[in-house]
């Protein structure tokens, strides 16, 4: 998994509450379990019309193709469970999602897959979501290590995280990764089993 320190990116603006995981990622998409491809149908329904892209949808709008912040309303990644909904949300570029609060298997699986979901007070949100609306030219810096997001005009909000979810983010940590940094005690008791019940 790819380490999150500090990113700098264009935030797009979603201004949209409840959006669920069949919207992020629709069902007739769930057939791999590849987490590469999916970025391509991201928002799939409100990002396409007939095989082809609709203009008022902010990711297909030019200042914002490249975007790897989102800023959502409330209760983001609410629906069934799927991975891959943080699956296509990576795919396409989008690294950190701020809303005013999330979904609990949704924001869990964030963190398991190297986005960071951030939780912020309406009003916090709002203001992200007006430097968002300026365009490609509002870059916003999300720091971890910090815990602050920083706007355009150099103004910083500051966010909180559980320190073990920031400790696996900035390490790069997923549960494979935690289960292999545990890899010589697992072998040093493999080993002393071995010994003590040979037969086993």
């Amino acid at each position: 998994m790819e380490k999150f320190d500090k990113l700098t990116g264009i935030a797009a603006p979603l201004p949209m509450i409840n959006i669920d995981t069949d919207m992020i990622i629709p069902k007739q998409f769930l057939k791999t379990i590849k987490r590469t491809g999916l970025g391509a149908n991201l928002f799939d329904e409100m990002r396409f019309s007939d095989g082809k892209e609709n203009p008022d949808f902010v990711l297909n709008k030019p200042a914002y193709r490249n975007a790897e912040i989102l800023i959502a309303g409330e209760n983001f990644g609410c629906g069934s469970s799927r991975e891959h909904a943080p699956w296509a949300l990576l795919d396409f570029g989008i690294r950190c999602v701020v809303a005013p609060s999330f979904a609990d298997i949704f924001y869990n699986n964030c963190f398991k897959n190297g986005i960071l979901p951030i939780q912020l007070p309406q009003e916090d949100v709002d203001k992200l979501m007006d430097d968002a609306e300026r365009g490609s030219n509002a870059r916003i810096t999300v720091d971890l290590e910090s815990q602050t997001i920083t706007g355009p005009d150099g103004g910083t909000i500051s966010f909180d995280l559980d320190p073990f979810r920031k400790h696996c983010l900035m390490n790069g940590l997923d549960d494979i990764g935690l289960t292999m940094e545990k890899a010589d005690s697992i072998a040093a008791y493999e080993e002393k089993q071995q010994v003590a019940r040979p037969w086993s």
